[in-house]
């Protein structure tokens, strides 16, 4: 049973940093497609940042702000997050596609007050 368990969300103000973690229960060398998402109150989950077979994407609106890092030895995929804006405030979600199956973390809660 594959598990993602996110760590590192909470409250900060604007213009702070946090990263994010999240840890896998299976090994991650050779997972090509992982990232993070992201879903506000009343929003579609949204893309953020994740690699695919290589490559980075990450969305326009965190591009310069935030970057995503991973540590196979620890199986441990990271979202480092700086001058954080009211508007990131969601429930972030990490991701992993292994076998052609989508598995989700639980989410952490990110809120950037004003």
């Amino acid at each position: 049973q594959v598990q993602l368990v996110e760590s590192g969300g909470g409250l900060v103000q604007a213009g702070g940093s946090l990263r994010l973690s999240c840890t896998a229960s299976v090994s991650i060398s050779g997972i090509n497609v992982m990232g993070w998402y992201r879903q506000a109150p009343g929003k579609q989950r949204e893309l953020v940042a994740r690699f695919t077979s290589g490559s980075t994407n990450v969305a326009d609106s965190v591009k310069g702000r935030f970057t995503v890092s991973r540590e196979n030895a620890k199986n441990t995929m990271y979202l480092q997050m700086n001058s954080l804006k009211p508007e990131d405030t969601a429930v972030y979600y990490c991701n992993m596609r292994r076998l052609l199956r989508d598995y989700w973390g639980q989410g952490t809660q990110v809120t950037v007050s004003s």
